[in-house]
């Protein structure tokens, strides 16, 4: 196994200097990045129990997910891999979008002496970021914060991403737009339930309540709320879904109801998946910088793990996009049969 001695011969500096990039101590730029590099290079892993006694750090950050699908997994990902690179593990629990499970994970990641933490919250009780906070852990609060408290945050425009999918709707020609939407306590449905509100205030078009639903995020939620909607004597002609799990469950319903999109109803969702992708016809989306948040994220967490707290608190707010794809086209199916038949 490569020793630190062999990290600091092959990147030309001191074993001093090799020691204090892996315990998160300031060091040049420049030099952190080539121990990095050639830390990755050599395959060298510090002896976790000897580094723990000597830095009173765990050298471990916990990450606190509402659930273990695509879109959180894939931020984790991107995280891990920069905070590896600092000699940091992670720890991936997840709190089912329960506010009491979420403190119960927060306190066994306490307890286990996590160096930092990042955090989805499922709802604006602060108690325990004051909490982290007392105890010296910092914590970045990730795709929603927690209103009336300032703390670090890696945020999506929600709002705008909203504004773009309704929007893409209207100019398509839809009048009847329904929504879909999460819970309002948590931000993450609140902005975009503001985003599409947004737009009709700024087209100028009356607002029908009848076609506003909410649900919890969840499959279920999508394919009841759906179904109620699809169920209208006056159905939407098109359905805004706020995030990608509630879109499954009314594609479900969708399919059962044997109602074809885009012809009876054309849809857009929040989040993409390889099922939207894969769906028939594909969805349009809204689709998130999941990478961006990742590094973003992994990085402010490792800075104030170092000490450096000059713009705290930090709040990012990365941009979303709009892929329009056949879900939104009405003359999708048409095209494709005429190709065939030519």
């Amino acid at each position: 196994m490569p020793t630190i001695k062999d990290v600091a011969a092959k990147a030309g500096v001191s074993t001093a200097t090799v020691s204090r990039v892996i315990n998160g101590e300031k060091v040049r730029e420049e030099t952190k990045e080539k121990v990095i590099k050639t830390i990755k290079l050599l395959g060298y892993r510090p002896n976790q129990i000897a580094r723990s006694l000597k830095t009173q750090k765990t050298h471990t950050i916990g990450f606190v997910v509402p659930d273990y699908g695509q879109f959180f997994m894939q931020i984790a990902k991107v995280v891990e891999d920069i905070l590896n690179g600092y000699g940091y593990s992670l720890v991936v629990c997840y709190s089912d979008e329960n506010p009491d499970r979420e403190k119960a994970r927060i306190r066994m990641l306490t307890e286990k002496q996590v160096d930092g933490m990042l955090v989805v919250p499922t709802s604006d009780e602060d108690n325990y970021i004051m909490e982290l906070n007392k105890r010296g852990i910092p914590v970045i609060l990730i795709d929603r914060m927690v209103k009336d408290i300032q703390t670090d945050c890696v945020l999506v425009d929600n709002v705008n991403g909203a504004y773009q999918a309704v929007e893409h709707l209207i100019t398509k020609g839809y009048q009847r737009i329904g929504v879909i939407n999460g819970r309002q306590e948590v931000t993450t449905g609140e902005e975009r339930y503001r985003g599409y509100l947004r737009v009709f205030e700024d087209y100028n078009l009356p607002i029908d309540r009848d076609i506003i639903r909410f649900g919890d995020f969840s499959t279920e939620s999508g394919y009841t709320l759906m179904k109620e909607l699809m169920s209208l004597p006056n159905p939407p002609e098109a359905v805004f879904i706020a995030n990608c799990y509630m879109t499954i469950g009314a594609m479900l319903a969708i399919k059962e109801m044997d109602i074809k999109v885009p012809e009876d109803v054309a849809i857009v969702g929040f989040d993409d998946t390889e099922l939207t992708r894969l769906s028939d016809p594909p969805l349009t989306a809204v689709v998130q910088p999941v990478r961006e948040i990742g590094e973003m994220a992994a990085n402010l967490l490792y800075k104030r793990i170092c000490g450096d707290m000059s713009d705290y608190p930090k709040m990012y707010r990365l941009k979303a996009t709009l892929v329009v794809r056949a879900s939104t086209d009405p003359g999708w199916k048409a095209d494709i049969i005429e190709k065939k038949g030519a």
